[in-house]
């Protein structure tokens, strides 16, 4: 899918053609999906050549940001669906050439959606002169994206610690299940915080990259925003590194419960069964098949085989008690 936007008025206009343009120009190529015929349009407009998903995907630095064509070649990793139960993280291209943008990617994040209906209002945006504006309107969404992603973690992780230090269950095999549950809820919010410290970082290295190649005659607005980008994508990066540290002390933890809840359960057999043991001794030798034995014709015999039995069952039981073994 191709959208293509020209500027009017300080605002984004969708156009369908090229030639709707106008004396503007294009300001913003955003390219969905692509096919064959869409990227030869935009490669043979700018005279560029559109990245295929299989080079956008290559992680060394060089295959992510280069110049060609007089054009520069951003590509940053984006996170799409955090809200839902599978995260994907995804390549986003950005392609800056004079005035005009090149968005290429293979997903739909919520960022775009929003900020095309926004950039279309008048007064919904800052006015835009530039393309290269456009992709820091989207560069600051989509850390604005991240920023409240990593608030929900936060508050996640928050309810966690309370559930797993706060347990009121009584019952072992509850309270086990229960921390089962946890560590898979821990597991899923640990993988998309990497996911979301990997965009951090690769928005970083974008902005730095663009900064360092820029005209140092630029408008001071940009360079504001440029800042404004790296600082918040920084500050957002510290801010995930204590997450991090955060979700793994409440993994290390839930798991120690677990091991304890466990050796408790062990406990408790080692116990019964070292109790048991006088019993059986009593047991075995009054079972013992021999005619001459002081009490095998005993009146009070029965009686006092189960006594001796019940009070060596007792005796070991109160001696656990009293050092808190049990």
């Amino acid at each position: 899918m191709l959208r293509i936007y020209t500027g009017r008025n300080g605002h984004l206009a969708p156009i369908d053609t090229i030639a709707d343009a106008g004396p503007a120009g294009v300001f913003w190529f955003d390219l969905l999906n692509p096919t064959a015929d869409e990227a030869k349009l935009i490669e043979a407009y700018l005279g560029i050549g559109i990245p295929t998903l299989d080079e956008m995907a290559e992680i060394e630095p060089s295959a992510r940001l280069y110049e060609e064509d007089d054009a520069q070649f951003m590509t940053m990793t984006a996170v799409a669906n955090a809200d839902g139960d599978e995260p994907v993280k995804l390549p986003i291209t950005f392609i800056v050439k004079g005035p005009t943008l090149v968005t290429v990617r293979h997903a739909d994040p919520k960022p775009f959606r929003l900020y095309a209906a926004k950039a279309q209002r008048s007064g919904g945006i800052a006015p835009l002169s530039s393309g290269e504006a456009v992709m820091y309107d989207l560069l600051e969404m989509l850390t604005d994206r991240m920023a409240d992603t990593l608030e929900q973690i936060g508050e996640e992780a928050d309810t966690i610690s309370r559930e797993v230090f706060m347990n009121k269950s009584t019952r072992a095999s509850k309270k086990t299940r229960d921390l089962q549950s946890l560590i898979e809820r821990i597991g899923s919010k640990g993988d998309l915080l990497t996911k979301v410290r990997e965009s951090l970082v690769s928005t970083s290295r974008l902005v730095a990259y663009h900064s360092a190649r820029r005209s140092p005659r630029a408008p001071k607005e940009i360079q504001q925003r440029i800042k404004l980008v790296q600082r918040d994508a920084a500050s957002l990066g510290d801010h995930a590194i204590f997450l991090s540290a955060k979700i793994n002390f409440l993994l290390d933890a839930t798991l120690g419960l677990i091991n304890l809840e466990q050796n408790q359960i062990i406990k408790i057999f080692s116990v019964a069964a070292v109790a048991l043991l006088p019993p059986t001794l009593v047991a075995s030798i009054y079972g013992m098949n021999f005619d001459i034995m002081p009490e095998l014709h005993w009146t009070f015999g029965y009686p006092w085989a189960l006594g001796l039995m019940a009070a060596s069952a007792i005796i070991p039981y109160l001696y656990f008690k009293r050092r808190g073994w049990l």
